[in-house]
């Protein structure tokens, strides 16, 4: 891939200097001697014989194109970023859903971390300790939910079983989420039931409450702004006004943290 663009951007910079050179060719023959014009007709510039010069030298000196592809690079993940921030700037009301999105942490942390997990994702099993790492060191982020079940049915049902869980027990949601993110075998309907069970909620109500059809809008409005963020991965985190795709560890949260947080401040 990265080949693929030193060539085109290779390509970029010779058609470039060829054209730049064939305008001040004809801005020197507007200007020059009838001699000097004679001269410049009897030995014309070829695109070719420039692109030839240019190529060489973009040989000798690679590390060129390097620098060029690390603006391009730096162009666009800007480009990227303000797209993301017009984006949530225009869907505020679907980055917490009191309804639906769990909140841990404090709730009214001047950090929000927004999280796009789904309960059998590996790499979001293995950012958990992060979170809890997060809300342990600094009590003012708060880290709202968004349930992303994007890993097969098992998923879907698990999170619906969830959902319907927290609906009956909210007190105990938090225990029940950390459960399903530290089980080692994958979530299924009849594994999160069973959970559920153990931590004491009525199995005839929880799957009486699992058939209400409302619990899919909680993944309704994630698979929503997902699709306008782009984001087809989990975990992903929104940090302030930044969309970062992946796990990036407790380090690279806590920065990101810092950085919202001074931005926030003026």
């Amino acid at each position: 891939m990265k080949n693929a663009a030193s060539i085109t951007i290779a390509s970029a910079v010779i058609g470039a200097v060829a054209l730049s050179a064939g305008y001040f060719a004809g801005q020197k023959g507007s200007v020059a001697s009838p001699s000097e014009q004679a001269a410049s007709i009897a030995v014309p510039i070829s695109s070719e014989a420039i692109e030839g010069v240019v190529r060489d030298y973009l040989l000798q000196n690679p590390e060129l194109l390097i620098e060029v592809q690390t603006a391009l690079e730096t162009k666009q993940q800007a480009e990227a970023q303000e797209q993301v921030r017009q984006i949530l700037a225009a869907n505020k009301d679907m980055l917490f859903d009191p309804a639906y999105d769990a909140v841990f942490g404090n709730p009214n942390g001047d950090v929000t971390v927004v999280e796009f997990f789904d309960y059998n994702c590996g790499y979001c099993k293995r950012a958990f300790p992060d979170m809890q790492a997060i809300i342990k060191n600094d009590p003012n982020v708060r880290f709202v939910m968004k349930e992303f079940p994007i890993l097969g049915p098992d998923s879907v049902r698990a999170h619906i079983v969830a959902q319907a869980f927290k609906a009956l027990m909210p007190e105990k949601y938090a225990d029940y989420h950390q459960a399903l993110m530290t089980a080692q075998s994958r979530s299924t309907e009849e594994s999160a039931i069973a959970e559920a069970v153990k931590m004491g909620v009525d199995e005839a109500r929880l799957r009486e409450k699992m058939k209400d059809p409302a619990l899919a809008d909680a993944f309704q409005n994630s698979y929503q702004l997902a699709r306008k963020l782009n984001i087809n991965g989990t975990p992903s985190y929104i940090v302030g006004e930044e969309l970062i795709p992946g796990a990036i560890g407790v380090d690279g949260l806590v920065e990101r943290i810092a950085a919202a947080r001074e931005a926030k401040q003026g």
